[in-house]
């Protein structure tokens, strides 16, 4: 299918890895001019440069003029019609809430809420010119299945898909539709990383990451977990004229881990 997305520019936040490689490597291949952003670059990253279609922007989006950056790389193209907020992190928390101290709450607020936040307010004054414009922000299944395991995550993610749906109600007039995909359980670094949730648990419970992750998978009905590029290819779509009457919606992809209605 032809999403109609060539000629097009987007933000994607996170690029380097991920969820937002993936993005960012389907955004490219559908025609779409990228501005890539990212605290660092990577190999995967840096091969998709190498084209004229991705620009990598090296930036802190925990820094409140981070979005800014983004934003003027983009403006160099001459139009922005897609924000995809994807930046984030999650840090299990395996000691309880009482040992969650008040600076890391406001590290995960910030990265997975108030990033989203700060880059969507800058990048809304080019598309209310444009009158058109498709943000998609990446939120999580934890914001509707709390975990206090990731207590904070959680939280914030839950505050990511409230502020989206809010504004969904007072862009959509405008022209500027807003959504977010929910995945369950990705394979990336960030669930099955030297460092991620699979290895950081089974630290703790004298398991091995492997045993971890089949669990977490093992949740699921499709017994797996989702693949980055299954991600990209839905907010692709979402972020297209075919979806052009989606907006306020939160989409799950979690290979059936949700099993309420």
């Amino acid at each position: 299918m032809d999403l109609g997305l060539s000629g097009q520019v987007a933000i994607v936040t996170g690029a380097s890895k991920g969820i937002g490689l993936a993005i960012t490597r389907v955004l490219a291949r559908e025609g779409v001019a990228v501005v890539a952003g990212a605290r660092e670059a990577s190999p995967e990253l840096d091969s998709l440069t190498e084209s004229d279609a991705v620009d990598y922007v090296r930036v802190d989006l925990s820094q409140p003029d981070g979005a800014a950056h983004l934003v003027d790389v983009a403006a160099g193209r001459g139009r922005l019609d897609i924000l995809i907020n994807n930046v984030g992190a999650v840090t299990p928390r395996l000691d309880g809430f009482m040992a969650v101290t008040d600076e890391q709450w406001l590290a995960s607020y910030t990265l997975n809420l108030m990033a989203a936040v700060r880059t969507t307010r800058a990048a809304l004054p080019m598309m209310l010119a444009q009158g058109r414009g498709s943000i998609v922000s990446t939120c999580s299944v934890n914001a509707f299945l709390p975990d206090p395991g990731v207590i904070d995550y959680s939280a914030a993610k839950a505050a990511l898909r409230s502020f989206s749906k809010s504004l969904s109600k007072e862009l959509g007039p405008s022209g500027i539709r807003v959504n977010t995909v929910s995945p369950g359980p990705v394979s990336t670094g960030l669930w099955l990383g030297t460092d991620g949730v699979a290895a950081t648990v089974a630290s703790r419970q004298g398991t091995n990451p492997a045993a971890v992750a089949a669990a977490a998978a093992g949740d699921s009905v499709t017994g797996r977990f989702t693949h980055p590029d299954e991600v990209a290819g839905l907010v692709a779509f979402l972020v297209s004229d075919v979806a052009g009457n989606i907006t306020g919606a939160d989409v799950v992809i979690d290979g059936g881990l949700i099993t309420t209605t």
